[in-house]
């Protein structure tokens, strides 16, 4: 896999953007003034209002593309906490082919609800990252079938990658870009794309607190795996980062910032209350880290990667409860 990182490169992203086309949204970007500072400008790079709300539908339809169509006849499969499973779904309603999708035990039941809505399979294996793996690997062997991964293969990677190409075009002035952390392949395809065009802008990984996979691979110099703590960040708590992801954040990624729970409350409550924007947790983490930032870390314009808002509207009450 070091290797395909390697090998993956700012002409991979751009291919991306070509083959997904019009099959996608381009994003707004929206300025938050009322979460700026004097000389501190953020703006949001609004990813909840993605095909299936989530950037996962990029990397998931760029994967799909690329397979034969022997490949698709068989089926695709893979295992995600949430929205990925969704992304993959709707991506194979849109090209005709058959999804399994591997999902924890503690899934938000909207998040099913979209996977099943999509015309998903859906089959729930363990509450770990590791459990759902395993359990996708050996049925895909079973039933010869391919895996999407949900992040750490280049086709998702370069697929992602296609959000920094957009940022970069409507904030051409970008100081910083603050990513969520999960498995990490926002992160790599984002800093990719972001650094190969524009070497001065710093791209900032954030992941809870609970759940800092990326941060224990940088102090170890590699992907390690994580006892996962309890999170309201259910899309940012992989076990372990992946290896593709690791090789590229470790290259282009300035640092990994990590904020607690009550911070990402805070964050959706503003979103809501000041942006009128519904962010699920794992999407609000960027802005948690944005308001931890002293001025002189914030100076300059500074993009937030609104990554998701898929969040149903009876645990959103009780998350700002």
């Amino acid at each position: 896999m070091s290797g395909a990182a390697l090998d993956l490169t700012l002409a991979d992203i751009e291919a991306a953007r070509a083959r997904l086309g019009d099959r996608i949204h381009e994003t707004p970007l929206v300025t938050a003034h009322s979460l700026s500072r004097a000389g501190c400008e953020l703006r949001l790079k609004c990813e909840n209002l993605q095909k299936v709300g989530a950037f996962k539908a990029r990397g998931a339809l760029n994967h799909l593309l690329q397979l034969s169509l022997g490949r698709r006849a068989r089926g695709v499969s893979t295992y995600s906490s949430g929205n990925h499973g969704a992304a993959l779904a709707w991506a194979a309603r849109e090209l005709g082919v058959a999804a399994t999708i591997f999902v924890p035990e503690d899934i938000p039941v909207g998040k099913r609800a979209a996977i099943e809505g999509y015309g998903g399979r859906v089959i729930v294996a363990g509450r770990t990252s590791r459990d759902r793996k395993q359990a996708c690997e050996a049925d895909a062997a079973r039933r010869d079938c391919a895996i999407v991964p949900p992040f750490d293969d280049p086709w998702i990677v370069a697929g992602q990658g296609t959000c920094g190409l957009e940022l970069l075009e409507q904030a051409p002035d970008v100081r910083r870009v603050l990513v969520p952390v999960g498995g990490g392949g926002l992160l790599a395809g984002i800093a990719l794309a972001v650094r190969s065009r524009r070497a001065d802008v710093e791209v900032i990984g954030v992941e809870p607190d609970a759940a800092a996979s990326m941060s224990a691979a940088l102090r170890a110099g590699a992907p390690v795996e994580i006892d996962v703590g309890s999170t309201i960040a259910d899309g940012l708590k992989p076990v372990q980062v992946g290896v593709l992801n690791y090789a590229v954040a470790s290259r282009l990624v300035a640092r990994v910032i990590t904020v607690s729970d009550a911070q990402i409350r805070a964050a959706m409550r503003l979103l809501i209350e000041r942006c009128k924007l519904v962010v699920e947790p794992s999407g609000a983490a960027t802005v948690a880290a944005w308001l931890a930032l002293d001025d002189a870390a914030a100076g300059g314009v500074t993009v937030a990667v609104l990554s998701g808002g898929n969040v149903d509207c009876d645990r959103l009450v009780a998350l700002l409860a």
